[in-house]
């Protein structure tokens, strides 16, 4: 077999360069160095234990072994290099961990509101109930305070009328008037003002009031410049006997827009007394006055007498 000069040159070229790879592969190769390099770690105190407290070094000459402290602490050299976790998982894990945290948060801010909604409310019952309580009390207190005023006011009138009529009969029998009753009071009366309201042909200590008071009967208005045009008598709704003082507002034309019964000369506060005076100053009228302010005030006296 015979070779042409191209084919013989080919031959040839390959064998250097193979043979010139193989002498590269014999002398150059990777060498580490000798020692082998130590990973790096942190600095520690220098010590013989895991544990302590103070805040002096200990002297050198106090200090026990350093051969086995060094031993003691040399694994703290070497740290064990770990995997760090790939950043997909990171990322998934942390994803999974504030999901899991903005869930918490919320469903605990929802179940805060919640129970201050609660709180409020039971709060606001609360207050409400006790407010309504406080409010009851206090008119419990008034009428009670009112019927124990009215009552000793009624026993102090009976026993001022007895004492007077006792004194009169005992001044008529040495010739004494009939007025003179030994009281010492300047006025009686059941309207506003100074002086005895009444007749001079009137009996002492009777609860009828004529002149001075308007139509008697047991009622009597003080309506200052106006006249009375109706003065209907009140039911009388019970078995208890009193005086209840109206305060009636009246407009020009003597109608009564307003009435408010049990003010100031009012000795008892009997609901059904009261409504009963109500109702009939309502229907009571006055004389039309033009020069009248548009809503003059005045009273109505209504006297409950047990027959």
């Amino acid at each position: 077999m015979t070779f042409t000069n191209n084919q013989k040159s080919g031959v040839i070229a390959t064998v250097l360069i193979h043979t010139v790879l193989l002498l590269f592969l014999l002398y150059i190769r990777l060498v580490l160095p000798y020692p082998p390099k130590q990973e790096e770690g942190f600095l520690v105190d220098f010590g013989n234990s895991d544990t302590g407290l103070g805040l002096e070094e200990p002297s050198a000459a106090n200090a026990p072994d350093a051969g086995a402290a060094t031993k003691k602490i040399a694994p703290a050299l070497h740290p064990v290099s770990r995997p760090l976790p790939s950043s997909k998982s990171q990322d998934k894990g942390d994803e999974d961990l504030l999901t899991q945290e903005y869930e918490k948060t919320v469903s605990i801010a929802a179940n805060a509101r919640k129970k201050m909604v609660i709180e409020k409310k039971l709060k606001f019952d609360e207050d409400r109930k006790e407010k309504a309580r406080k409010e009851k009390q206090q008119r419990d207190d008034a009428y009670e305070k009112q019927k124990q005023e009215a009552e000793e006011n009624r026993v102090r009138q009976d026993q001022e009328k007895k004492i007077g009529a006792i004194n009169s009969r005992a001044k008529n029998a040495f010739g004494g008037g009939k007025t003179d009753n030994g009281s010492l009071s300047t006025s009686q009366g059941n309207t506003y003002g100074s002086g005895n309201q009444g007749s001079p042909n009137g009996t002492p200590g009777a609860n009828q009031y004529g002149l001075g008071g308007g139509e008697g009967k047991g009622i009597s208005f003080n309506l200052s410049g106006r006249n009375a045009r109706s003065l209907p008598k009140p039911a009388f709704p019970g078995n208890e006997a009193g005086v209840v003082v109206v305060e009636v507002t009246v407009d020009k034309f003597g109608k009564v827009t307003k009435a408010l019964p049990g003010v100031k000369g009012s000795n008892t506060v009997n609901p059904d007394l009261l409504e009963a005076a109500r109702k009939a100053a309502v229907a009571a009228s006055f004389n039309t006055e033009q020069k009248a302010p548009a809503f003059q005030k005045g009273t109505i006296t209504y006297h409950f007498i047990l027959q």
